[in-house]
């Protein structure tokens, strides 16, 4: 699979996170593996953040 966005860092980012959220990962750590293991600005916006903390996801 490929996600990409213009810049591949925020929205990009947001994406993986909310991936790692259909794994099970908390929120706040989704965006921190995001950040460790693609890059450090991943997840830019305080928005971003907040869609990743309240994304509703089917159980």
């Amino acid at each position: 699979m490929e996600i990409a966005c213009g810049g591949g860092t925020g929205r990009t980012g947001t994406a993986l996170a909310i991936l790692a959220r259909y794994d099970g990962v908390p929120a706040d750590d989704a965006v921190a593996w995001v950040r460790a293991a693609y890059r450090r600005n991943a997840v830019e916006t305080p928005w971003q953040r907040k869609f990743v903390r309240e994304a509703q996801l089917p159980l």
